[in-house]
């Protein structure tokens, strides 16, 4: 048993609905969540800068005492995955590995269409796992706007649709039977996704899939904490406004996020550290 809490970190918000999933599967876990949100998106920058900005927040999640690292991004991911089981004693779970064996038990006609940031998709990892069966054909598009649109808080308009519409209809029209939202922003977007591609493909989701690994990863490393456990959440950012990401937070999901302090991590120099009290679920 072991009642340290679990690291989970996004590029901003897209990760809370990952942090959700855990939650709602191990309400008994703690959680400490770090949206880098000083640096967001992280989509469109090089590679070698998304690294060094997901191992300065995996490293200031380790110094506070985490027993398991999630990468709730699928730039970071892709980008530091192997870097980070390598450079860190607790175990890592990634967000790509959950949905694509989702995707693979799902298709029926083996079109499967993936969207993520340009890095994500431009990294080819997605489509480097799929195809590991040869029997599947993958459609990546990168859909860039739709972080900037949940990071904006903006999810339900007409500019929504229409973005969704231009960047989904290649794939609509490749027939694919699935899915992929390679990104944790997208579910937020979910309805005008599901709108534009039809009732007949299915929309593969990382965040419950990664919360079954979370859990699989604690039973067999014997790391649930234990049954007298209190769960606590404590979320930070890096950006210059708690209250932006309190705001945002709550506009996306609710009153779930209570309370939220930034934090410095790396080189990201901030004009003050913000406390704030633990959220209790």
């Amino acid at each position: 048993m072991d009642d340290a809490p679990i690291g989970i970190f996004d590029s901003g918000v897209g990760g809370l609905t990952v942090a959700r999933a855990i939650s709602a599967q191990l309400p008994r876990e703690s959680l400490v969540y770090i949206g880098d949100t000083a640096r967001s998106p992280y989509g469109p920058k090089p590679i070698a800068d998304v690294r060094r900005y997901a191992l300065e927040i995996l490293d200031d999640l380790v110094e506070q005492g985490v027993k398991m690292l999630v990468i709730a991004c699928n730039t970071a991911s892709a980008a530091v995955l192997r870097d980070a089981r390598e450079r860190y004693d607790v175990p890592v779970v990634e967000v790509i590995a959950p949905a694509v064996r989702t995707a693979m038990s799902t298709t029926r006609n083996g079109r499967i269409g993936v969207i993520g940031t340009t890095g994500t998709i431009g990294s080819g990892v997605y489509q480097d796992m799929l195809e590991v069966n040869a029997h599947l054909t993958v459609f990546p598009r990168a859909c860039p706007r739709f972080v900037e649109f949940v990071e904006a808080g903006v999810t339900d308009s007409a500019e929504v649709l229409a973005v969704a519409e231009e960047y989904l209809a290649p794939l609509r029209h490749a027939g694919v039977d699935t899915l992929v939202l390679g990104c944790t922003h997208y579910p937020f977007l979910e309805g005008a996704i599901s709108y534009v591609m039809g009732s007949e493909v299915s929309l593969v989701s990382s965040d419950t899939e990664t919360a079954k690994d979370v859990y699989r990863q604690l039973v067999s490393r014997d790391l649930l904490a234990g049954p007298g456990a209190r769960a606590q959440h404590l979320y930070e950012a890096t950006g210059d406004s708690a209250d932006d990401f309190l705001r945002l937070a709550h506009r996306l999901m609710g009153r779930e996020v209570q309370a939220v302090r930034l934090v410095q991590t790396g080189a990201i120099d901030l004009p003050g550290r913000h406390a704030a009290v633990p959220d209790h679920p």
